[in-house]
C-alpha cells in the first residue's frame, strides 16, 4: 500500500473535505427533495388518452371507475401525471364473476 503525505493549511484542508463531501449529499439531498416534493404535473383527460394511446371515452370510463384518480377544477377534469403513472404500474389480477 502507497502512502504518501499531503502538506496543505488548515483552510485548504478544510475546503478539499468540503468538495468532497459536498459531492457526495448534493445528490442525496437533491433525492430526498423530490421525494418530499413532488413535481404535480396534471395533464388533460385528451392529454392522458395522448399518452397513453385509449380513446378519451376510454380514460373517462376508467376514472368512473375508480381505476384512474382525477380531479375536477372547473368544468376541466384533470390527472396527476405521477398517480397515472402509479396506477400503470400496478398489476391487478383480472378475476372473470360469473
Amino acid at each position: 500500500m502507497k502512502s504518501s503525505i499531503i502538506v496543505t493549511t488548515p483552510e485548504e484542508l478544510i475546503g478539499i473535505i468540503d468538495t468532497a463531501v459536498s459531492s457526495r449529499i448534493n445528490p442525496l439531498e437533491e433525492l430526498i427533495n423530490s421525494k418530499l416534493n413532488p413535481k404535480k404535473e396534471n395533464v388533460t383527460v385528451k392529454e392522458a388518452a395522448k399518452r397513453l394511446n385509449v380513446t378519451e371515452l376510454t380514460i373517462r370510463n376508467y376514472i368512473k371507475k375508480g381505476v384512474i384518480d382525477a380531479s375536477k377544477i372547473g368544468r376541466r377534469i384533470v390527472i396527476n401525471l405521477e398517480a397515472l403513472e402509479n396506477t400503470l404500474k400496478e398489476v391487478k389480477s383480472l378475476k372473470y364473476r360469473r
